[in-house]
């Protein structure tokens, strides 16, 4: 999959009529996330989109962090921001912080207030939404809008000295309380917050809002398309307003698509740290969470995360993708790379009682058969071997072609072997079978006296490698929206199966982040947090097939 999948999007089309008719010499886009926690898979389509629209037109893209809420915000979430825009495979052109802009911000705010376009208001959170009016009734004007330039300076200069406790007074624009659209009723530009600010300090007790801080960001850099999510197609009025009003050069086009929402899943950053702060995960980079970090740790790859991106397109209408379409790219993108491997889960001892006591024969088997450039490596086999407990089954079922006794089947890469005898504990577990092989049946040696229905696949038991498996399941268990459960209700319990087993020994130098495909159980990566020297850990990225398919 490439670039070309998606040719074509109404915002790009937007951009060729701009460079066209002169609009623009050129295009400057940026990426702006708040830095309050770690970004997900929602942000990477924004990345990729923000990126390679740049890329494509010979302009350039910005890091921008939005960082106008210091009660939130911290440095933790801006260094994982930038390992993940450049994991990705992104590099930004400026890196900039809105509060940068803070005194600029403020300049442009007593502009406001000359121009008699704000105000100081005293009314309380509670009494300011009651005065705010629904969809269906207009509101009413504040007791304070029609204060003095005067006053309204002086007071706006005794909120930035640090003279009113937290939420005491605001800065309001004066609009029009009777809009129709909400957004425009008077909205507050500027709240009191004793906070210290990770990149200021303690500089500024005063900090713009969001909706007066990020036009007026994308303004002084210069932005020409600023591209949002569909939520803030209401706040464009506003938008376009603070940038008008505020007298800036610039004028950024605010356009909106329709944000990434996945099956399963949680995509709500706010949600996100809710299952971080009450211990459902085990940090914002657990394989089960959507975060990039989670992702990279699970296994995915920049190249399967971004052709998922560009599969699902830039659209207008909101729609839900189906997460199996994210493991489908994951699948293709380390169906030719990744090495394969035998690894045994759930250990079963499997004795073959005529093969030589002491003996060790190295077996030829491919690194990949769909590379024929990845080679062969040597596997050891003896007279011990491991096999997974659910290739041996008692008493089987029709169509069950694996082990049980008097059946045959093939070792992957080695002989056939034939049940014989099954050992079993005092409580009538079994713990060993026992097995005869035939020589004459060796991979490799074009036997074809006989065929067998099944191959299972196996690891010395004196050569192989105890590693720890961990397999996953989405982490939520059905869609029903918040307002009919809520999303700590729909936690699966079963979302995480941790399993100890062995691996051949040719992995046991295996480094964090190496991926394999384990014969018939999936695609694994080496957990970078949980393997060390004494530990190897597996994380299940995928299994190996699903009925998802691609339109292509």
């Amino acid at each position: 999959m490439t670039k070309e999948m998606n040719s074509s999007n109404f915002i790009k089309n937007i951009v060729i009529d701009d460079l066209k008719n002169g609009k623009h010499d050129s295009i400057l886009t940026r990426f702006p996330p708040e830095p309050n926690g770690y970004l997900h898979i929602g942000h990477a389509k924004s990345i990729v989109l923000n990126f390679e629209l740049a890329d494509e037109f010979k302009g350039k893209t910005n890091l921008r962090f939005d960082d106008t809420n210091p009660t939130k915000e911290d440095t933790e979430y801006v260094e994982s921001i930038k390992e993940d825009v450049q994991w990705l495979g992104f590099d930004w052109d400026n890196l900039y912080f809105a509060s940068d802009y803070f005194e600029e911000m403020y300049d442009r705010a007593i502009l406001l207030i000359k121009k008699g376009k704000a105000y100081v208001c005293d009314l309380t959170s509670d009494e300011m939404r009651e005065y705010r009016g629904t969809l269906t009734s207009p509101g009413k004007e504040s007791p304070y809008r029609n204060r003095s330039i005067e006053e309204n300076l002086d007071l706006f200069g005794k909120m930035r000295n640090g003279e009113f406790k937290d939420g005491e007074k605001v800065l309001r624009a004066k609009i029009d309380m009777a809009s129709p659209n909400i957004n425009m009723r008077d909205p507050i530009i500027y709240r009191i917050a004793h906070s210290t600010h990770h990149n200021t300090g303690d500089k500024w007790c005063i900090y713009p809002m969001y909706d007066y801080a990020h036009p007026l960001e994308d303004a002084i850099e210069g932005i020409t398309h600023s591209i949002c999510t569909l939520e803030f197609e209401d706040h464009r009025p506003l938008y376009d307003w603070v940038v008008n009003e505020c007298e800036m050069l610039a004028k950024p086009q605010q356009i909106e698509f329709a944000r990434l929402n996945i099956t399963n899943t949680v995509m709500s950053k706010r949600k996100l740290k809710m299952l971080v702060d009450e211990n459902v995960v085990d940090g914002w980079d657990d394989p089960r969470m959507p975060t990039i970090a989670g992702l990279r740790r699970k296994g995915y790859t920049p190249e399967s995360i971004r052709n998922f991106c560009r599969a699902i397109g830039v659209a207008k209408a909101a729609s839900t993708v189906d997460s199996q379409m994210l493991e489908y790219f994951i699948r293709e993108d380390l169906h030719s790379k990744a090495p394969r491997a035998m690894a045994v889960l759930k250990p079963l001892k499997l004795v073959i009682t005529n093969y030589p006591e002491g003996q060790v024969e190295m077996l030829p088997i491919e690194n990949n058969p769909d590379n024929e450039n990845a080679g062969v490596r040597q596997v050891p086999f003896s007279r011990e071997l491991y096999i997974e407990q659910e290739d041996f089954m008692e008493n089987p079922p029709k169509k069950y072609f694996r082990l049980f006794p008097g059946n045959e089947v093939r070792l992957k890469g080695a002989y056939f072997v034939k049940c014989n005898e099954v050992i079993k504990d005092a409580d009538g577990n079994v713990t060993e079978i026992r097995c005869t092989y035939d020589p004459e049946t060796k991979s490799g040696t074009g036997f074809t006296g006989r065929k067998v229905k099944g191959t299972i696949h196996w690891v010395d038991a004196k050569a192989a490698i105890p590693a720890e498996f961990r397999l996953y399941e989405p982490l939520i268990l059905d869609n029903e929206t918040e307002e009919e459960k809520h999303f700590l209700e729909q936690i699966n319990p079963n979302s995480l199966e941790v399993l100890n087993g062995f691996i051949e020994p040719s992995f046991k130098d295996s480094k964090a982040h190496d991926k394999y495909q384990l014969f018939r159980h999936g695609y694994f990566n080496v957990d970078p947090k949980l393997t060390s020297e004494d530990k190897l850990v597996f994380n299940r990225i995928v299994s190996l097939k699903s009925s998802f398919k691609l339109n292509k």
